[in-house]
């Protein structure tokens, strides 16, 4: 993002979250708002594959906060709240963290930098048994200078590793609370990992993957939150319930409690009885909203490329066999039927500009048009089935996977649609499905980090949310090199050669961009859409409801 345009959506974030709704109306402000959006919730960590994939960051990104928030255009506004963040050395890169001396849990423990110890570990590569969604930034960190139960942290980097986008570490829903887990085993966390006690280490991966999974009657004690807001519960159909926490040392949410739903099919039903205030999903997934009077409505491009995203294993780990499954379909209807442009980036997911242009390259033109001939071809001839899931209700995906099938029937490539409302990375993994219809990392919303540097490490080697499983040397430098340059020309250099590699390997198909639909009360005030996975929530304890 250009320097100025940073600077701007910087000071607009700072001018919605300073904004009293109540100075420029009358009336008073609801008790509770019911926050919509289009993923499951099924775990506070959002920093696992699942958890990155999921609704979570939607949910908790003023629950878990950290030294910046993802503000209305994607970019990263440094949260004084929480902390700060000193650049004291250039080459190599050396930051400095000062966490907020009141920083404090909801449970009375404080935030310490043994958060980001686990958090770097967790994302480094270093460690095994971590099922992290990411390694970006974080595999660049060449240690962490933390003493326990401290609220200081030197983060060094690499030589030749200073990550230009750094910001987006340690940020909102990224710090998980150590204490958590020290408590749960009984092991000094911080100790453990630096000290690299590697049966330790192991247990608390395991314990880091799993012990912030969200069902009904959980035990809130696992749950703290360093933000305005904490879970009070989760209820039977999925709805996470958040309330004001009380020792939040900053501003005091304005509106005290916000039950957040996952997408169910009644959403029009409950757009009509007014029973949900704000909606925040995918345009389309819902079929042909229509916005009653009372809501307004916005409809804007997200950071996420909605793709299908081949199995690692199987019938699919064979090139010929994505290929084909490529070539017959019609991304110029699914496109059009979505109302956007064809998208062919892979690796450089922010909204179009000059550097996305790179990837369109002459390769990408074959993959256009329905081709089942060449789809016959590649399969010489022999039949293929091909099982395709997606999170459901979405009826715009629903439509995709119909328009596939049409157009790849002719080819002898038979397309089914196994898709169900639990349908999501690991349903890839676990080989029930043959390709994921999601958007990066496998995402039913943006999926997006803002960061295209960052989004592209899902094709690197070894990364969690890297479905395909694919591994290609080549294209590791190219992800490696644009984490650490800022020089335009040399991006658009990097993307035009990762494409036509890209295009011949076809590890994920990609089609359109992913639009979102935010719709609001018009009784509600300081709701504003976000192009990244974090959505309309980054700044819901400014939000109010009027009565």
């Amino acid at each position: 993002m250009a320097a100025w345009r940073r600077r701007a959506a910087a000071v607009l974030a700072a001018t919605l979250v300073a904004f009293s709704p109540l100075t420029a109306c009358s009336g008073s402000a609801a008790g509770q708002i019911d926050y919509a959006v289009d993923g499951a919730l099924v775990t506070y960590n959002t920093n696992t594959v699942t958890g990155a994939a999921s609704a979570g960051a939607q949910a908790f990104s003023r629950t878990l906060t950290g030294f910046g928030y993802h503000g209305p255009d994607g970019q990263v506004v440094a949260d004084h709240d929480f902390g700060t963040v000193s650049v004291v050395g250039g080459a190599p890169l050396v930051l400095d963290y000062q966490i907020a001396d009141n920083a404090v849990y909801s449970d009375g423990k404080p935030v310490t930098c043994d958060d980001m110890v686990l958090t770097w570990a967790a994302h480094s590569g270093k460690f095994g048994g971590f099922d992290a969604a990411t390694q970006a930034g974080y595999i660049d960190i060449a240690g962490i200078d933390c003493q326990p139960g401290q609220k200081k942290a030197r983060v060094s980097f690499a030589p030749d590793r200073s990550v230009v986008d750094y910001d987006e570490l340690f940020t909102a829903t990224s710090l998980m609370p150590s204490h958590v887990i020290a408590d749960d085993l009984g092991v000094n966390v911080t100790a453990s990992l630096l000290g690299k006690n590697m049966p330790a280490v192991e247990r608390i991966a395991q314990r880091w993957n799993t012990i912030w999974d969200l069902k009904p009657g959980l035990d809130t004690k696992h749950f703290p939150s360093s933000g305005p807001y904490k879970i009070e519960s989760v209820l039977n159909d999925g709805g996470v319930v958040l309330v004001a926490n009380e020792r939040w040392w900053g501003p005091k949410p304005m509106t005290k409690r916000i039950t957040v739903w996952p997408q169910k099919a009644d959403i029009q039903d409950r757009l009509n009885n007014g029973s949900i205030d704000v909606a925040d999903v995918a345009a389309g997934s819902s079929g042909s909203v229509i916005t009653p009077d009372n809501y307004r409505r916005t409809d804007a491009p997200s950071d996420g490329i909605q793709q299908l995203i081949f199995a690692p294993n199987g019938r699919f780990a064979d090139t010929l066999v994505r290929r084909a499954v490529a070539s017959c379909t019609p991304r110029d209807v699914i496109a059009r039927d979505a109302g956007v442009p064809i998208a062919n980036s892979r690796l450089h997911t922010a909204a179009e500009d000059a550097i996305a242009q790179a990837e369109n390259v002459p390769e990408a033109a074959q993959f256009v048009k329905a081709n089942p001939d060449a789809a016959r071809g590649a399969l010489g001839g022999a039949p293929l089935t091909v099982r395709i899931g997606y999170r459901a209700p979405n009826a715009r995906l629903a439509a995709t996977v119909g328009a596939i099938a049409k157009a790849c029937a002719p080819a002898g490539i038979t397309v089914s649609d196994v898709t169900s409302d639990t349908t999501g990375p690991q349903t890839l993994r676990d080989g029930k499905i043959d390709v994921l219809l999601a958007t990066a990392g496998g995402a039913a919303g943006s999926g997006s980090t803002g960061s295209p540097a960052m989004d592209a490490y899902t094709l690197h080697t070894g990364n969690g949310n890297n479905l395909p499983g694919y591994s290609n040397g080549q294209i590791d430098g190219i992800i490696s090199a644009l984490a650490v340059s800022a020089d335009p020309a040399e991006l658009v250099r990097l993307l035009a050669e990762s494409a036509p590699v890209l295009w011949a390997d076809m590890p994920t198909l990609p089609l359109y961009r992913q639009q979102r639909t935010l719709m609001a009360s018009k009784k509600m005030y300081a709701v504003t859409a976000n192009p990244t996975r974090w959505g309309a929530g980054w700044n819901m304890d400014r939000w109010v409801l009027v009565r």
